[in-house]
């Protein structure tokens, strides 16, 4: 179901799954390019919790998706704004939120007073930062010397990465941008078996975020359903 949300100064447009009352799982997308190649494995992944009787919303995220915010206005701390006043009504509501974050939506949740993390594939900002700075390089050869510095900062307006016009604010922000991981704060990570660092588990699939045109991973998809419904099981318990 399409719904919307608040959000300071605005709204934005939201994705509906599963019942209406229960914990909440709250999605978060990987920023920029990134979103087009997770989302159809997002919409599926969330099917499938709904169909274990778990709640799930995909939020359009400021400068994102079909957000009517331009990109090149905002920072990390407003996007993160954004879901942080998602999950306080929720909370409202008297409804638990879980996040789940994919990749670089996984920097979206800090300001959020989530019940609990379930985060796939996390990167930290300046992780984001040298991806970005290598396709900023590779779109012109001129900038074979530029440093990330002399991308981020070396004009007076928005960068245009992959099509991305993106400010130096938000630039600057990826630089010491961390996924939350805080004491007593429920966080479950897993990644690929292609992937050797550090996880709660890791699990047969493909990079979708690595390929050229949008994909899905339906067997991935039904894995990652099942560890986060036994997951969420065990913090409702």
């Amino acid at each position: 179901m399409i719904d919307r949300y608040d959000r300071a100064g605005g709204t934005e447009a939201m994705l509906r799954f599963g019942p209406d009352t229960g914990p909440v799982m709250v999605a978060i997308l990987p920023l920029f390019e990134e979103a087009n190649r997770t989302r159809t494995f997002m919409v599926r992944l969330l099917r499938l919790l709904a169909e274990r009787n778990i709640a799930g919303v995909l939020p359009d995220i400021p400068g994102q998706s079909e957000s009517m915010v331009p990109l090149e206005s905002l920072n990390l701390l407003r996007m993160s704004e954004a879901i942080e006043g998602l999950v306080d009504q929720f909370a409202s509501a008297g409804r638990r939120a879980y996040g789940i974050g994919i990749r670089s939506g996984a920097l979206l949740d800090t300001l959020a007073l989530l019940d609990g993390r379930w985060h796939f594939a996390p990167m930290a900002g300046n992780e984001l930062l040298r991806e970005l700075h290598r396709i900023w390089r590779a779109a012109d050869p001129d900038r074979h010397k530029g440093d990330i510095q002399a991308m981020a900062f070396g004009s007076d307006g928005p960068v245009e990465i992959a099509g991305n016009r993106i400010g130096a604010d938000l630039l600057a922000g990826l630089i010491v941008a961390e996924p939350f991981d805080q004491p007593g704060i429920p966080r479950r990570v897993v990644r690929l078996e292609s992937d050797p660092r550090p996880a709660d588990r890791h699990l047969p699939g493909s990079t979708l975020w690595r390929r050229s045109e949008p994909g899905d991973d339906p067997a991935l998809a039904e894995l990652l359903a099942e560890d986060i419904a036994d997951w969420i099981a065990q913090c409702e318990a």
